[in-house]
C-alpha cells in the first residue's frame, strides 16, 4: 500500500497534512527495534546468568520490560519515537495530529497481542491494507497514527527577526495559502518564488525580491515566530 496524506482541520481554520506511513517503512522501522530488542536481551542474559536460579527470575522480568516498556517509553518519553522510527523519519502522532499521550501508547502497544494473531502480525497487516491511513488495529483503538516526519525547512529570504503583519486581515485561505508557500518555496526556483509572490503583491506591498521577503515575514507572524 503506498503512503497518503490525511488532512485534519483544526479550530484554529489550519489544515493539517499528515503523511500517513505505510506498511514498509513501519516494518523495517519495527525490525531495528526488534534487533536492538534482541541485543538488550543478550546483554541482560549473559549478565544474569551470573545470578543461577535468581537470575532467571530476573531475565524473565526484564523480558516482560523490554518487551512491553520499551516501545511505550520510547514513545512516550521521545516525542512518538522509537529508535526504530527515528531511523526511518517516522513518528506516532494522535489522530489529530497531537503528540501521542502516554495512555494512547499503552494501549496501541498492547492492542500488538491482538495484530499479531493468528502469526507474523496477520491481523495488524490486514487492517493496515484496509484502513486508507494503513492504520493497524492498535492505531484504531488507540486513536493515533503513524506519520513521516518531515524537517521544517527555514523560510525563504527572511531572518528570524523579519516576522512582520499583513497589510490588512487575511481570511483562513489566504492564511493557508501564505504558510503553504512559506513551506514550499526551499523547493522552488527563485524565479518561481517571485511569481507567486507577485501574486500576493495586494496583501503583501512588494513585488520580486522583496515581496518573497515580505511573505516570508508574514508566515513567520502567522506562525508566531519571530
Amino acid at each position: 500500500m503506498l503512503d497518503t496524506v490525511r488532512t485534519v482541520d483544526t479550530p484554529e481554520g489550519i489544515t493539517l497534512r499528515l503523511p500517513a506511513a505505510g506498511p514498509v517503512p513501519r516494518a523495517l522501522a519495527w525490525a531495528i527495534d526488534f534487533a536492538i530488542r534482541m541485543a538488550l536481551m543478550m546483554l541482560f542474559g549473559m549478565v544474569f546468568a551470573m545470578f543461577g536460579s535468581t537470575g532467571a527470575g530476573l531475565y524473565l522480568l526484564a523480558l516482560f520490560v523490554v518487551f512491553w516498556g520499551y516501545p511505550i517509553l520510547c514513545e512516550g518519553l521521545f516525542n512518538g519515537q522509537t529508535p526504530g522510527k527515528r531511523a526511518l523519519e517516522l513518528r506516532v502522532v494522535a489522530g489529530d495530529g497531537a503528540p501521542v499521550g502516554w495512555l494512547a501508547s499503552i494501549v496501541r502497544n498492547l492492542m500488538r497481542t491482538v495484530d499479531m494473531l493468528p502469526f507474523g502480525y496477520a491481523c495488524g497487516l490486514i487492517s493496515g491494507f484496509c484502513d486508507p491511513w494503513g492504520r493497524r488495529l492498535g492505531d484504531l483503538v488507540a486513536g493515533t497514527l503513524v506519520v513521516h516526519v518531515r524537517p521544517l525547512q527555514p523560510l525563504p529570504a527572511t531572518s528570524a527577526g523579519d516576522a512582520s503583519a499583513p497589510l490588512s486581515p487575511l481570511r483562513p485561505e489566504e492564511q493557508m495559502a501564505v504558510l503553504a508557500f512559506a513551506e514550499r518555496a526551499p523547493r522552488l526556483t527563485p524565479q518561481r518564488q517571485m511569481e507567486l509572490a507577485d501574486l500576493a503583491s495586494p496583501i503583501t506591498g512588494a513585488q520580486r525580491e522583496a515581496g518573497v521577503a515580505r511573505l516570508g515575514g508574514i508566515a513567520r507572524w502567522l506562525s508566531g515566530q519571530g
